[in-house]
C-alpha cells in the first residue's frame, strides 16, 4: 500500500521548545530506507511563543492555523488512499491528522499510547499547554476552538482507549471520569502483561468502526531509557514493553487507518538514545504499512 509520512515540526502546543525538530530530524534518519512519498509542515519561525504560565491559551491562533494546514492536505492525501504516518512535534498536532483521518473514514477508534491523558480543557489546564488539550479536542469533549478547522464527525469516547497514562492534573481526572474513555495505567501494564491490554484496547477501539487511528506519544517511554522528550514522566515502561506495544500493531495493521509518533525533542535527548528507538519504531510501521494491502476495512469484534 502506499504511504505519504507527513512531518509536523511544531511545538506551539508545549511551552518547552525542541518537539519542533524532532520531525527534521527523524525524515532525515528514513531517507536511508524509505522511497515513499513524504510532505513536511514546519511552524512558522516568525512566531513569538507565548510562555507565560498564567495563559490559558497558549498559542492557540497558531495551533489551529498550523493543524488546519495539516489537516486538509491529510485530507486529500488519505483520499487518494495513502496510508498516513505522521511524525510530530509535539501531541497537538494529532488534533489535525486523527481528525483528518476521521474526516474520511467517518467511524474511527482511537488508541492513545501516553504518559498523559491529554484531557484538559481550556478551564481545567493548569499549564495551558494545547498539547494536553488534545485528546479531549479529538473526542469532541469542549476546546471546539481547536478544531474549528473539521466539519465532520469527532472520534467518540466509547471508542477511545489510553494506554500508559501514569500522570494527570486532578481537573483532569474529573474529565476523564466524566467523558467515558477508557484507561489502561502503566501499572496495568505491568501488572496485566502487553498482549492483554492490547487486545481490549482493539476490542473498544475498533468496536463497529472502519478501523483505528494508533497515536504513540514517547513519554510512555520511562525517562532513564528515552530522556528526549519535552514532558518526562518517571515510572514508564521500557524500551522492549514500546517494541512490544508496537509489533502488537504491526500484527495488526488490517485494522489500522493510520499511526503517528510524536514528542521526540532532540534538544533534551542523551547520546542520541529517545531517537534510536523513535527511529526503530517508525521503521517498523512504515515496513508493515508498504506491505499493507487494501483492506475493506471490518472490524469484528
Amino acid at each position: 500500500m502506499r504511504t505519504m509520512i507527513f512531518g509536523a515540526g511544531t511545538d506551539l502546543g508545549v511551552n518547552m521548545d525542541g518537539a519542533s525538530l524532532g520531525p527534521v530530524q527523524l525524515m532525515n534518519d528514513i531517507k536511508s530506507f524509505y522511497k515513499g512519498e513524504a510532505m513536511m509542515f514546519q511552524q512558522d519561525k516568525d512566531i513569538i511563543k507565548s510562555r507565560n504560565l498564567s495563559d490559558r491559551k497558549k498559542n492557540e491562533y497558531e495551533v489551529e492555523n498550523f493543524n488546519s494546514n495539516l489537516y486538509k492536505n491529510m485530507v486529500d492525501k488519505i483520499k487518494e488512499e495513502y496510508f498516513p504516518i505522521m511524525i510530530g512535534g509535539d501531541h497537538s498536532a494529532t488534533i489535525a491528522s486523527a481528525l483528518a483521518v476521521t474526516k474520511v473514514n467517518i467511524d474511527v477508534g482511537i488508541i492513545w499510547i501516553d504518559a498523559h491523558t491529554d484531557y484538559n480543557t481550556f478551564e481545567t489546564t493548569v499549564t495551558g499547554n494545547i498539547h494536553g488539550l488534545s485528546l479531549a479536542a479529538i473526542n469532541g469533549y469542549k476546546n471546539s476552538e481547536l478544531r474549528y478547522f473539521h466539519d465532520g464527525k469527532i472520534i467518540q469516547t466509547s471508542r477511545t482507549v489510553i494506554i500508559g497514562a501514569r500522570s494527570m492534573d486532578e481537573s483532569e481526572k474529573d474529565n476523564v471520569r466524566y467523558s467515558g474513555v477508557t484507561v489502561f495505567t502503566a501499572k496495568d501494564i505491568h501488572e496485566k502483561g502487553i498482549n492483554a491490554i492490547m487486545d481490549e484496547a482493539f476490542k473498544i477501539a475498533g468496536y463497529r468502526t472502519k478501523g483505528i487511528y494508533i497515536s504513540y506519544d514517547l513519554d510512555i517511554i520511562d525517562p532513564d531509557t528515552a530522556p528526549g522528550v519535552s514532558v518526562p514522566e518517571f515510572d514508564g515502561i521500557t524500551e522492549d514493553e514500546a517494541m512490544q506495544i508496537n509489533g502488537y500493531i504491526i500484527n495488526h495493521m488490517k485494522d489500522v487507518l493510520a499511526y503517528d509518533l510524536v514528542e521526540f525533542n532532540p534538544l533534551r535527548d542523551v547520546n542520541r538514545k529517545t531517537e534510536q528507538i523513535a527511529l526503530n519504531l517508525v521503521a517498523q510501521v512504515i515496513r508493515a504499512a508498504e506491505n499493507k494491502k487494501k483492506w475493506e476495512y471490518k472490524i469484528t469484534y
